[in-house]
This record gives structure tokens, C-alpha cells and sequence, in this order.
């Protein structure tokens, strides 16, 4: 005997009608209409690939896979992914994101990183770890854009992440206050692992979730601590890598 066809709840229709519709949304950038937060133009305008030092992320001569900082002292970290430099005009649309609450920014700044990821052809991560804030400065934003950036990476490439994993344990000011000389000083024993974690970061290839990487000093110091909980790898993926100062 055939089983009689059922059809779809009705809320499951709604549901389904609604994905089918294509919303007009306003380009963040433009101001044009279409279906993207961020419209293929202005991805094309100011997303444009570049050479970059595969350790530190910064822009370096065709050919090259290092810079020379990073050949003379190596990071901590073992590799960092970006997918755009920290200027016009993404400066002011991750300051919005950041500092005003633009949480509908989150999911097009993640999808810039996908596809500065899937452009490298490097492997899929692991384990997504976003960089924690400390308890005040979260009180007082109500969000941790790391975590918003990593949770939506996590979502649509298929990984793990656990925004638990990592604490800050030592309100720092924030980095923009001290010259670039005086970050890692700032920010040094300010990051520990949670206990209960521990075990499940030893031997694993782990990669930090940020939206901005100015000089490194916040990612090395939690790279530091993450390799002596027992990480194997400690990889970078930051939305937007400020230039070098000669740039």
C-alpha cells in the first residue's frame, strides 16, 4: 500500500516562501540596492586579493610567502588569514560593527573571511576560538564581535568553535591606547585557558577569531598561552589586517 502524500505544514510553507524571496537590501558601502549587505561592486572595488606574508598577514611583493620581520623573528602563531586591509572603507563599517552595535554586519564581514579562506585553498579549521573581552568592557558593549564573527564562520564552513574556551583574566585598556611599542606589555598575562579545556585543545590545530589585527601583540600573547595548554598549531583569521606603517 502506498503512504497517502503529506504536505508541508503551513509554517513550514511561510518558511519556505520567505527564503525564496529575494529581500532588496541597501549596500553598507554603497548604498545601492540588491540582495547582499555588501554588493559584488564594492567587493570588487575594495576586496581585491593580495600578496601577503603567510605568518603575519601583511602585504608583501609578488612571490614572496614571508616578510622579513617575520623571517628574522617569527610569531607565535604559526599562520594568519585576512581577508581585507584596515582602511577606507572598511575602517568605518567594522567601527560600526565593533562599537555600534551594527550586528547585521557580523554575517557579511564572517563571508569575507570565507572567501579570503577559500581563495588560499588552505585546510578547514578545527576549532574556531574567537578572542575573549573582559567581563566589564562585555557588560558595557553586550556582545563580543569576535564571537559574533566566529560563530557565523563556524555555521557556514562546517567547524567547531567554543567561545568558552579562552578568558581574558586582566582588564587592559583597550590597545589603541598605547603606541604600537607597548601593546605586547599591555596585553601580557592578560589571557588564560579554561581549566576544563585544557584537554581538549592538547595536540589540536586550533585558529583565533578576530575582526581587526593592528600589530599582533594580542594574538601572540594568546597564542603563547594556548601552545603551553598544549595546542600543536595556533593559526589567525581576522576580517581586516592593518597596513604596515610605510604602506
Amino acid at each position: 500500500m502506498i503512504a497517502p502524500r503529506t504536505s508541508p505544514s503551513p509554517p513550514l510553507l511561510f518558511t519556505r516562501l520567505l527564503q525564496s524571496i529575494a529581500v532588496p537590501t541597501q549596500c553598507a558601502l554603497c548604498r545601492d540596492w540588491g540582495r547582499d549587505r555588501i554588493c559584488n561592486a564594492c567587493c570588487a572595488r575594495f576586496a581585491t586579493p593580495a600578496d601577503r606574508c603567510e605568518a603575519c598577514a601583511l602585504r608583501v611583493p609578488a612571490g614572496m610567502h614571508r616578510c622579513g620581520a617575520c623571517l628574522g623573528d617569527p610569531p607565535p602563531f604559526d599562520a594568519t588569514l585576512t581577508a581585507l586591509d584596515y582602511g577606507h572603507p572598511w575602517d568605518h563599517l567594522i567601527g560600526r560593527f565593533k562599537f555600534h552595535a551594527a550586528l547585521d554586519l557580523a554575517g557579511p564581514l564572517a563571508q569575507q573571511l570565507i572567501e579570503a579562506w577559500r581563495a588560499s585553498g588552505g585546510p578547514r579549521p578545527e576549532l574556531l576560538l574567537p578572542v575573549p573581552l573582559a567581563a566589564p568592557r562585555l557588560r558595557e558593549r553586550g556582545y563580543n564581535q569576535a564571537w559574533e564573527i566566529a560563530r557565523r564562520l563556524a555555521r557556514r564552513i562546517g567547524c567547531k568553535t567554543d567561545p568558552h574556551a579562552l578568558l581574558r583574566i586582566k582588564d587592559t585598556p583597550h590597545q589603541l591606547a598605547f603606541p604600537p611599542e607597548r601593546r605586547a606589555a599591555n596585553v601580557r598575562a592578560a589571557f588564560a585557558v579554561e581549566p576544563a579545556r585544557r584537554e581538549s585543545l592538547r595536540g589540536r590545530r586550533v585558529t583565533l577569531v578576530d575582526d581587526v589585527m593592528t600589530t599582533g601583540a594580542t594574538a601572540a600573547e594568546l597564542a603563547r598561552v594556548l601552545k603551553r595548554a598544549g595546542a600543536a598549531q595556533v593559526d589567525v583569521w581576522v576580517v581586516a589586517r592593518t597596513p604596515a606603517p610605510t604602506e
